[in-house]
């Protein structure tokens, strides 16, 4: 038996993440994370009423820190600053895609809790959505990105792109000049017809 102690919110969300990750929505509990924890089950339910507010809360968060970083692109006023700046944020968050896409499976509760951080993370998400589009517009104004090529596109390959796995296991800096010359060129020598 686990026996009862201490945790932190970080420990909490640090194995939260890890366990989202390996085991999906489906095969997250509140077992397995009072294990990882070690502590009880009974301890997290002081907390959190089910694993769907737990879940909630911690994507909020992860959210909220990256529409902190996301924020500072407007800092930079050219469209390439921008995606250079972009990038990096994206690699820094980059399993916060894979975690926030668990929102869907997330069913319409009968706990107020759930409901109002899952209409949060709406919010948060239109909010990165309204930062992304004026990136993107940028880039169409600068006359940098094709203006027949639809935004939501071009966001979700730059969103794609960046979770392939670095499986060279190659540093940050040359994985991202790689991520991004094949944003800019593509993987073709020659133009396709």
């Amino acid at each position: 038996m686990a026996r009862e102690s201490k945790f932190t919110k970080r420990d909490l969300y640090k194995f939260t993440h890890h366990l989202l990750l390996q085991h999906g929505y489906a095969g997250f509990h509140f077992g397995l994370l009072a294990e990882k924890l070690n502590i009880t089950r009974a301890a997290l339910y002081k907390y959190f009423n089910n694993k769907d507010e737990l879940i909630t809360e911690y994507m909020a968060f992860e959210m909220e820190r990256f529409l902190k970083d996301l924020e500072k692109i407007g800092e930079y006023p050219r469209f390439e600053d921008q995606l250079d700046f972009l990038l990096k944020v994206i690699l820094k968050y980059s399993n916060i895609h894979q975690i926030l896409s668990l929102a869907f499976q997330i069913p319409k509760s009968k706990h107020e809790k759930v409901n109002q951080t899952l209409q949060q993370l709406e919010h948060q998400h239109e909010k990165m959505y309204a930062l992304l589009n004026s990136f993107i517009q940028l880039g169409k104004k600068e006359k940098i990105l094709k203006p027949e090529l639809p935004d939501h596109l071009l966001l979700g390959f730059i969103f794609n792109t960046v979770n392939i796995p670095n499986r060279s296991q190659l540093p940050e800096e040359a994985w991202t000049n790689l991520i991004k010359e094949f944003l800019c060129y593509g993987m073709f020598r020659r133009k396709c017809n």
